[in-house]
């Protein structure tokens, strides 16, 4: 696909940021049990721009809902997909399909996911399934973004096994603080039993106005309670990221001059120098 010029340059400069990685995938998670917050565009458009930067990258979409799949151009009824792969139906290889952006591989939702919250906890094990499951192919990837669903079931604790960071999408609204403490401390015992090396890479403020004074002040008192945790790049609430899915391909691909493009590519660039 030819990258329009402001795209071809912001992802050169996005190459620079991801120029020395280890050989095996660094894994996120995006995640906040608060839906509605920008989990899904978050995932959908790093993911984007850190393939754009020629870097292999894994989108994986645990939610049932299937945004991400779609986000990328495929169909929410694809399959195989992540319930194939998570009950041993299929090899993950066997699931991982293309979209719209070029580099960027895509294990898709499919439409057995929307029963996986009620199956996943038969299978004995199950917090581990999808960390066993992305294990054969973390070498083929340089990253890999987990878009997790909107709550702390079996799906996200899944997700969040797998994971080596945690990225979380805060609204800039009047309830951004609440369930944020809770969120903490369950990632918390996360790394305190089922996954030691979990650590929160950042929360990144999304759907920002910056001309209401609620905005201003929501995005004051979350880098106030969380100094060291806060992404510098703040997410600006934009048209073109909100209409982009709807055309199957990212905001930076949609339209790479709008503000929420140029946002998405300063926040990757953060993601890949925060490792």
């Amino acid at each position: 696909m030819h990258q329009p010029r402001a795209e071809a340059h912001a992802a050169g400069r996005l190459t620079a940021s991801v120029a020395s990685l280890q050989a095996m995938a660094t894994v996120y998670a995006i995640a906040n049990q608060k839906g509605g917050v920008g989990k899904t565009t978050t995932a959908v458009n790093v993911a984007a721009c850190i393939a754009e930067a020629g870097r292999r990258t894994l989108l994986v979409d645990a939610d049932p809902q299937a945004n991400a799949t779609v986000g990328v151009g495929v169909g929410r009824t694809h399959a195989p997909g992540l319930y194939e792969v998570l009950t041993g139906e299929v090899r993950i290889g066997e699931a991982l399909t293309r979209g719209s952006v070029d580099g960027l591989a895509l294990l898709p939702a499919g439409p057995g996911l929307a029963g996986a919250n009620v199956e996943l906890p038969r299978i004995a094990g199950f917090e581990q399934r999808l960390r066993e499951c992305l294990a054969p192919v973390r070498e083929e990837f340089e990253y890999v973004l987990l878009d997790c669903p909107p709550s702390l079931g079996p799906l996200t604790v899944s997700a969040l096994v797998a994971a080596d960071r945690v990225i979380v999408p805060v609204q800039t609204e009047y309830f951004a603080l609440e369930g944020l403490a809770a969120l903490l401390d369950s990632l918390a015992l996360m790394s305190r039993g089922l996954n030691p090396s979990l650590r929160v890479a950042g929360m990144v403020l999304t759907m920002h106005d910056a001309r209401t004074r609620l905005a201003r002040d929501v995005e004051r008192e979350v880098r106030e309670h969380f100094p060291d945790l806060v992404f510098t790049t703040v997410i600006p609430r934009n048209v073109r990221v909100g209409e982009a899915p709807s055309y199957g391909l990212p905001v930076t691909h949609h339209d790479p001059h709008s503000a929420g493009a140029e946002a998405y590519f300063e926040l990757a660039k953060e993601v890949a120098a925060r490792g």
